[in-house]
């Protein structure tokens, strides 16, 4: 076996561990519709990135969640806390958001990831990100859509105001792992792949700050 075969073993066993760490980040891989420009996390009052239109009736929770479950009540005490807010508008950012985090977090923008990222997920993120430069890899990757967007959870506390609502986003993507010299070591940029991830976004209703912060993220 050649020394230069021997390397490529080697690239490729690297590549093999950056790409778990990678899945264990964001979850796992297996739409349509490619969000507009990317846009800052505003997911709550109205007027800022996007038209957020409030509904007293409840129908604009009804769409999503049970009104009489646990998540339902979480998502009337956000509204009572902040009129303007509205389940649709959220979803419609965080549909943007998932777009932004996910391309900068593939392309190393650490910069971007700062501004919509709790602390302890920032650093979990760059620390991937390091490795992966450290290592001479680079990933290309092709967003083709959300193919699914659910909410699957919310809570409030109605002492601090701090809302959390958990989102289910599943994507298909392509994305390509390269080594330092330019060859393909994972992935295959002609074959799509589906990502699935539950992402909690927390915010404290009310507040001044319109942007919600990604605080944890799982498949």
């Amino acid at each position: 076996m050649t020394p230069t075969v021997i390397q490529l073993f080697v690239l490729a066993g690297i590549a093999v561990f950056l790409i778990l760490r990678l899945r264990n980040t964001l979850g796992t891989r297996e739409g349509y519709e490619r969000p507009a420009d990317q846009k800052r996390l505003d997911c709550g009052p109205p007027a800022r990135d996007f038209e957020v239109i409030g509904d007293e009736s409840g129908q604009d929770i009804a769409d999503h969640v049970d009104q009489d479950s646990a998540a339902g009540k979480a998502l009337a005490e956000m509204k009572r806390a902040e009129p303007g807010f509205s389940v649709n508008g959220f979803l419609s950012g965080s549909r943007q958001a998932y777009e932004i985090i996910l391309m900068a977090f593939e392309s190393g923008d650490l910069e971007t990831l700062g501004k919509f990222l709790s602390r302890d997920v920032f650093d979990i993120f760059a620390e991937v990100v390091d490795e992966r430069q450290g290592q001479g890899l680079t990933i290309n990757t092709t967003f083709e859509g959300i193919r699914e967007l659910t909410l699957k959870d919310a809570t409030y506390d109605k002492a601090s105001k701090e809302a959390e609502i958990t989102i289910r986003f599943v994507c298909e993507l392509t994305s390509v792992v390269k080594n330092a010299d330019g060859e393909v070591v994972e992935g295959d940029s002609m074959k799509s792949k589906r990502q699935t991830d539950i992402w909690t976004f927390v915010r404290v209703m009310g507040s001044d700050d319109p942007n919600w912060k990604l605080v944890a993220t799982g498949a």
